[in-house]
């Protein structure tokens, strides 16, 4: 295996984190699900969304498949109300929860490689990290709203690689979603491991941390 150099990561449920007040606006505060239920929903829906994406059948994105069961939970689906919650969440903006300690991980992390973000975003990723307080940690931005494809689309991890001026197999991404950031890495050549924050995948024997904490530790095996 070749030399690891160069790391890029996820923004969502990676480095940043929802902002379920602000997206969960369209339903009364008395209906919004616990964080603890909110994760539960997360892992059910990657493991719908993980083999659905496998066997090439996938028709709807993620959180349409997410806030469909958020709704059935609560006895109110409704297609305006879930389009309405869908278009929310996909808003960059509301993407700016970041957990304590972030900032120096990443800046832990740089000391011994390069690294950079590749996000299925809105074309406004970028400031939002710049909000958070984490942009100048990473060399290089690729956003798939400016891109023009999605990972788990190789053109978007070509582009990044291209930008860092990185070759694939010096290259690990950390991303949260198997069927998306890992294959979609691991196609493109690189070495990919999960951060599992929500425990969606911790009996499937992927490659996975639960934190950037856990992940330094990972990084020096």
């Amino acid at each position: 295996m070749a030399k690891r150099r160069f790391i890029f990561f996820d923004v969502g449920n990676t480095l940043l984190f929802p902002n379920r007040a602000r997206m969960l606006a369209p339903l009364a505060a008395d209906r919004h699900p616990t964080l603890e239920r909110w994760q539960a929903l997360e892992r059910l829906t990657k493991q719908e969304f993980d083999a659905g994406m496998m066997g090439g059948k996938v028709d709807h994105g993620f959180w349409w498949t997410f806030h469909t069961h958020l709704l059935e939970e609560l006895d109110a689906l409704d297609d305006g109300v879930r389009d309405a919650l869908v278009e929310n969440t996909q808003k960059s903006a509301n993407w700016d929860q970041i957990l304590p300690g972030t900032r120096e991980a990443l800046e832990r992390i740089r000391q011994d490689y390069a690294i950079a973000v590749i996000s299925n975003a809105d074309g406004r990723i970028d400031a939002v990290l710049q909000r958070c307080g984490i942009a100048d940690c990473f060399q290089s931005i690729t956003d798939s709203g400016i891109v023009g494809h999605e990972k788990p689309h190789p053109a978007i991890f070509a582009a990044a690689l291209l930008d860092m001026k990185a070759e694939a197999a010096e290259s690990l991404y950390v991303g949260d979603v198997y069927s998306v950031d890992y294959v979609g890495a691991r196609q493109a050549g690189m070495q990919a491991v999960l951060l599992d924050v929500a425990g969606a995948y911790r009996e499937k024997g992927y490659p996975r941390v639960e934190s950037l904490a856990e992940l330094e530790g990972w990084l020096e095996k």
